[in-house]
This record gives structure tokens, C-alpha cells and sequence, in this order.
């Protein structure tokens, strides 16, 4: 009865899903991917305190990676303070609809819970997606959790195809971009901290309201938009 005292009652054994899925291909190989792998790990302690700090969801982990074709690297979600990163490696090709499709699977009830918050769905990529990604995506975006989800794409350099990132958003300001490590770094840790979300009404106008409760309990979710990393702030010699 105890859990049932804390701050937003029964929701606090909700699970909240977020999902990194990270672009392999070979265009990521070297600086990219070093980057990639040690912003993620270094951004987990805070995704810890964040998790922490909301109470009205349990922070479930995953990673989904995509090049020449697309595999889960976290077979099943993981409590967030469980949750270790396997760094990545880069080669192949970029079967973004692969990646979908494999999302598209496990957005369903089961394994999904009907007792869920809506996801949080983060997207690495640097280039074009190989494959025909948009029957994959359409099929995506059509379940109620792919559609509810909070759906945010980290652009990486400037040959990263951002018409294809905000289709999957569904939301340009949901597109960041990084064309530099420190900025690439910047966008992940607030990607990252998106999964502190917490159901709230949107409050002011800078809010985005991100995504439905797929089960009507509660108002809408919502991300701050006003803490972006704003990426022409970042002076740094590399640009990707």
C-alpha cells in the first residue's frame, strides 16, 4: 500500500518504454559511432535520476540497430538500473525499414502492456535509408502505440535525409541536429531525458503535447521544448 501513497498513485508501477534505434550503416563508421557509443553511456546516470525522479512510470530500456538489415542489441526491455550499453560497431547498408518493421512487432499488445505509458521512440541517423522504409513506417505509425509514441530523430551530418526523420516524427522542431561530436553528445542527453516525462496538460505554448495515454487514464504527455540544444551554439573544429 505504501507505493500507492507516492505522488501519482497507482501510476507508479506504469511502464514507460524507450527505445533507442541507432543507424550502423558504414557511413557512421569511425568518429560517428565513438561518438554515438560514449554519449549514450555517458548520458545513463541521468536517465537513472531521472527515472528516479519520476514517479509515475518505470523506465523500461531498449536498443534496436539497423544497417544490412536490423536486430535487437536488448532482446527484452530492461529496468533502467539494469540497463547497460553495449557499444555499437558500423558497416553495411541502411535498412531503416527493417528497423521499422521490427518496432511494428513489438508495438502490439502483448508484449506491449494495456497499462503502458506511451513510448519514447529516439531515431540515430546519418544518411538515406537502402530499403522501401515508408510501407514499414506506414505500418508503424498506424498502431495505436506507434502513434501515440513520442517519436524524436537525432540527424547526424549534413548528408542525413531529415525529409525521411520527420516523417517519422511527424514534427520538424522533433528533428535536432548534430553535425559535430559535441553537438551530437548535446542532442542525446536531452533525447535521453525525454524519458522523464510525466502526464501533465501542456502548459505553455513552447510545450509540445507529444503523445496520448493510450489507455485514456490520464491527460496527455508532454516534452519542454524551451531546453533544445540549440546546435548553432557549438563551436567545434569537426563537422560531419
Amino acid at each position: 500500500m505504501s507505493e500507492l501513497k507516492r505522488p501519482g498513485g497507482e501510476l507508479a508501477s506504469r511502464p514507460l518504454h524507450f527505445i533507442w534505434i541507432v543507424d550502423c550503416s558504414g557511413s557512421m563508421c569511425g568518429e560517428k559511432i565513438g561518438s554515438l557509443n560514449h554519449a549514450i553511456q555517458s548520458t545513463i546516470p541521468e536517465m537513472a535520476d531521472a527515472a528516479r525522479n519520476n514517479p509515475n512510470a518505470q523506465l523500461l530500456i531498449r536498443t534496436l540497430k539497423f544497417s544490412t538489415g536490423a536486430s535487437w542489441v536488448t532482446s527484452s526491455p530492461v529496468n533502467m538500473e539494469d540497463f547497460a550499453w553495449d557499444d555499437l560497431s558500423a558497416e553495411g547498408v541502411t535498412d531503416l525499414g527493417k528497423a521499422f518493421e521490427l518496432l511494428a512487432a513489438q508495438l502490439t499488445i502483448p508484449p506491449m502492456t494495456d497499462r503502458a505509458l506511451p513510448p519514447v521512440l529516439v531515431l540515430l541517423s546519418d544518411g538515406q535509408p537502402t530499403d522501401d522504409y515508408k510501407q514499414s513506417l506506414d505500418k508503424l505509425l498506424h498502431l495505436p502505440w506507434g502513434k501515440k509514441a513520442v517519436r524524436i530523430a537525432i540527424s547526424i551530418g549534413q548528408d542525413a535525409d531529415d525529409d525521411v526523420l520527420r516523417d517519422f516524427t511527424g514534427n520538424r522542431e522533433l528533428v535536432l541536429q548534430a553535425n559535430n561530436p559535441t553537438a551530437l553528445v548535446n542532442m542525446i542527453k536531452w533525447a535521453s531525458t525525454a524519458a522523464s516525462l510525466v502526464s501533465a496538460p501542456a502548459s505553455r505554448p513552447a510545450d509540445v503535447q507529444a503523445a496520448s495515454d493510450v489507455s485514456g487514464g490520464s491527460a496527455p504527455l508532454i516534452l519542454d521544448m524551451n531546453n533544445i540544444p540549440n546546435p548553432s551554439d557549438v563551436q567545434d573544429g569537426d563537422v560531419w
